[in-house]
């Protein structure tokens, strides 16, 4: 069974918690529209996001430790501990079920609908790292695939078998690893140290969401803050036309396998397909 791991911040943490909470919904009702039922969703939160969705597969665990502000984290230090607490929290919580793998979800970003049945048709499997996957920005009618490197650039980018990541009984929750912050290389260079090697998934296995205004970098906006020639913005603003001219209309097939629905477009949630809470 494949557990996901959903840390999700805190209400006090945001400008806009109905936009948190709509962001969200987005991805739970994505993860639970898997093709196969061996799955469950462990939401770690200080309070319960403000949705209608429900589902028999999601359950929430609530924390009260310190809440994090965007003022006073400039080199997110702070957040970076909340979200590493609440996935110790949402490791343990998980231990009940008895998990093969677990993955861990940003709150903002979207599944492919076959990661459940893939992981269920190979168990013993340590693991995978997502080369491929999408990157939306949101509200775009169009989509980039990454054919490689994903998992470079997105959190939402790795199943790990549970043996390997599990917590050993005597961890306390201030023995936090960032190494359930990483990917890319990092995660699998601190996975090697421990003997395991993960694999490639074979499909793309996430949609990276950006430009919303709630991730935790805001890509291009944060770079053209920090870049300091005209030559460096020139830079970023050549690698956002490289994007567009990259991507690829954004097609019913690929919202369907992953559910990315329009946030503005509330019909799409509640369309007949499998959308629906079961």
């Amino acid at each position: 069974m494949l557990i996901f791991i959903i840390p999700l911040k805190s209400a006090k943490a945001t400008d806009s918690w109905d936009l948190v909470s709509r962001l969200f919904e987005r991805t739970i009702r994505s993860i639970c529209n898997q093709t196969c039922p061996e799955f469950k969703v462990i939401v770690v939160c200080h309070e319960k996001p403000d949705i209608n969705f429900t589902h028999a597969n999601v359950f929430y665990t609530s924390v009260d430790f310190p809440i994090p502000t965007w003022e006073a984290d400039t080199d997110n230090i702070s957040r970076e501990t909340d979200k590493t607490k609440k996935i110790f929290v949402g490791l343990s919580y998980a231990r009940q079920f008895n998990p093969t793998h677990v993955m861990f979800v940003d709150a903002d970003d979207c599944v492919n609908k076959h990661l459940a049945e893939f992981v269920s048709q190979n168990p013993e499997s340590n693991g995978w790292v997502f080369a491929q996957g999408y990157e939306y920005a949101n509200g775009n009618n169009s989509i980039l695939l990454r054919k490689k490197g994903f998992n470079y650039r997105c959190g939402t980018s790795s199943i790990v078998k549970y043996d390997i990541i599990a917590l050993d009984n005597t961890m306390e929750i201030d023995d936090i690893d960032y190494i359930w912050l990483y990917h890319g290389k990092k995660i699998e260079n601190q996975l090697l140290k421990k003997g395991s090697k993960l694999g490639v998934l074979p499909f793309p296995g996430a949609v990276y969401i950006t430009n919303h205004g709630e991730n935790m970098v805001n890509q291009i906006n944060l770079r053209l803050q920090r870049a300091k020639s005209i030559y460096q913005k020139l830079r970023v603003y050549l690698i956002s036309a490289g994007k567009l001219l990259l991507s690829q209309p954004l097609t019913d097939s690929i919202r369907e396998e992953f559910s990315l629905y329009d946030l503005q477009d509330s019909s799409r949630a509640r369309h007949k397909s499998n959308l629906v809470a079961r």
